[in-house]
This record gives structure tokens, sequence and C-alpha cells, in this order.
């Protein structure tokens, strides 16, 4: 299973995704409030691989000057495939790009494998994922329950956390 590196949101970004998450639940929509596990929670993910080594931890650690790291939770955006995943776009400033493309470099020689390329700066698209497996018919039924809730939000990013697939366990970075 794979290993991640992620960004948490502060009360104000993380309430505003767990929103969305109930009203595609109520509306009997895929959503990421279905998703059971202690460590489900609203979050950027900046690189996904294989295998993430634990000591990246404290590469990673030094990192914590740069927060918190204003972001700006926008537009929904869906990623394609065979089934679809609704997501909200998280709007690419420089320092969030900067960040990811630092934080890139310090888990390289810490993954098993190459990155996932979606996770390689200049192919990362900065999201939170709202739900997942949605067909094209459900795609439309969530944008327009979520539409008045679809206006920009600023929030903070105020947390790093590696991920842990096979364990399904998390571990705070900052």
């Amino acid at each position: 299973m794979a290993h991640s590196i992620e960004l948490l949101l502060d009360g104000h970004g993380d309430a505003a995704i767990r929103t969305v998450w109930h009203r595609l639940v109520d509306a009997g929509l895929p959503s990421q409030l279905r998703v059971r596990s202690a460590t489900n929670r609203p979050h950027i993910t900046l690189l996904a691989a294989d295998r993430i080594e634990p000591a990246v931890d404290d590469e990673l650690a030094p990192l914590r000057q740069r927060f918190p790291l204003p972001v700006v939770v926008g537009a929904p955006l869906i990623f394609g495939g065979g089934r679809l995943t609704l997501a909200r776009l998280i709007v690419a400033s420089v320092d969030l790009l900067d960040l990811h493309r630092e934080v890139y470099r310090r888990c390289l020689p810490h993954t098993t494998q190459e990155p996932f390329a979606h996770s390689a700066p200049g192919h990362w698209t900065p999201h939170a994922t709202l739900g997942r497996q949605f067909t094209p018919e459900q795609v439309g039924e969530a944008l327009a329950v979520i539409d008045e809730l679809s206006g920009d939000i600023g929030a903070n990013v105020v947390g790093l956390r590696r991920w842990d697939g096979d364990s399904g366990r998390e571990f705070p970075i900052i």
C-alpha cells in the first residue's frame, strides 16, 4: 500500500472540507467521510510513493519554520479515470509550490522507488479529496449538492505528517 507525506489544514479549512463530506453522504453520494480510518481527515498530499522510510521525518522537521502557511481552498476539481475523483483545488501559491519542491527533494533519498509521477514538481495538483469512485452522473449531482459551498475558502496549513499505508498509521512531523 502507498505511503505519503501530507499537509494538514487548520480547524477552519478542516471543517469546511468535512462539511462537504457530510453533504455528499446526506445526498447518498461517494464521500471521504465513508473512509473508516482513525487517520482519515482532510489533507493535501505532497508526495506519494510505494514506501517512504521513517528517517524522512528528521529531514522534514526543519521545515516547521514555514508553518502556518496560508492557502486558498478553491474550485471543485475532477480527476479522470475509470471512476472519477471529486476534490477541491488548493490554489498553488509560490510558497506552496516551493514547499512542495523542498519536501520532494528531501524525500527522494528515503523512497524505495521513485515517487508516483503525479507527485513530481511540475506534475502535482494540490487538492483536498472530497470523494472517490463517482460516475459521471454522480459528479453532476455532487456539484449541485455542494454548489453553495464552492466559494473560495481561506485556510492555513498547520501540520505535516507521514502516512504509512502498510500500517494505516500517521506519524506527525510538524
